[in-house]
């Protein structure tokens, strides 16, 4: 039995297929940013739903093969454990320290000016860092350590996705229903930028 190369299957057009494998990847990120929100919702689940999303994503990019919901659900259990629940918890504490320092920010004390750019670099950094470790794959599966290593030793890829998240942030302010919608394109932005700059 011969297998058709992955090149060669992403290429052929499905029967009823429309407008190509390239919208079909476009379709499926969408469907796996449904995932990602309804898996974000418990807020402690957030590290593995998107890990989960880059390790779907990477699959039907890789292969040519649909996103599905069993694929996504098998792919959160497996990155579901005690660790990324406990990275999970530290996201509202981080929420909770950057509102504190929002609110100083905007008071009439002194450094006021300096303190809130420097936070906002901050919370840019960290999401950059977070979206970076969401989207490696083993054996440096959700490392955060990993991630920093990784964002300092390509800047470029983190301007790239420093992009993708101040390109969110104005989506989301401008448009509040499409935040749904969001966390997919941010997972495939993550995955393309590791892919592109293995380790080593």
């Amino acid at each position: 039995m011969t297998h058709t190369p992955a090149a060669a299957r992403r290429a052929h057009r499905q029967p009823g297929e429309i407008f190509g494998s390239g919208f079909s990847l476009f379709a499926d990120m969408l469907y796996i940013s449904l995932l990602t929100s309804i898996a974000c919702l418990p807020v402690v689940t957030a590290p593995a739903a998107f890990a989960a999303a880059s390790a779907t994503l990477r699959t039907a990019a890789g292969d040519g093969t649909p996103a599905t919901s069993g694929a996504y659900v098998r792919a959160l259990r497996a990155h579901l454990s005690v660790g990324t629940l406990l990275a999970g918890l530290a996201l509202p504490l981080l929420v909770a320290v950057v509102s504190v320092d929002a609110a100083l920010a905007r008071s009439a004390l002194p450094g006021a000016q300096v303190v809130a750019p420097a936070l906002a670099l901050f919370v840019l950094g960290a999401a950059v860092v977070g979206l970076r470790a969401g989207a490696l794959d083993t054996p440096h599966r959700l490392s955060v350590r990993e991630g920093l290593v990784r964002s300092v030793a390509d800047p470029r890829g983190s301007l790239l996705l420093a992009g993708a998240v101040l390109l969110a942030v104005v989506i989301a302010w401008s448009i509040p229903l499409l935040v749904p919608l969001l966390p997919g394109p941010l997972a495939f932005a993550a995955t393309v930028v590791v892919l592109r700059a293995p380790a080593g």
